[in-house]
């Protein structure tokens, strides 16, 4: 599994997002993340069913630093005028 097709697994299955709201996290067409929820799933699906390792790697990707202009609102930053602080707890809040 690509770390892109995690991502969107994540988002969708875990976060709750819809594809259009997981689109706009990502910065990628709805139809994209369509494509990459159905190849994620039918991955993910195989490993349950056959019992195969489940190797998340690859793919194209670009962190969210915090230091940036706002990433889509879903991931550990909150951002304010893109910054961000960390608290002691690694969490982040607005600054």
């Amino acid at each position: 599994m690509t770390v892109d097709e995690y991502e969107t697994i994540r988002l969708i299955d875990y976060n709750g997002l819809t594809q259009e709201e997981c689109s706009v996290q990502m910065n990628i067409s709805r139809t994209t993340v369509q494509g990459i929820y159905d190849s994620a799933r039918k991955k993910l699906a195989r490993s349950l069913v056959e019992g195969k390792a489940l190797v998340i790697e690859g793919g194209e990707y670009r962190l969210c630093d915090g230091e940036g202009e706002r990433c889509g609102g879903a991931c550990a930053h909150r951002h304010r005028r893109g910054r961000a602080f960390k608290d002691g707890r690694n969490n982040y809040h607005a600054k």
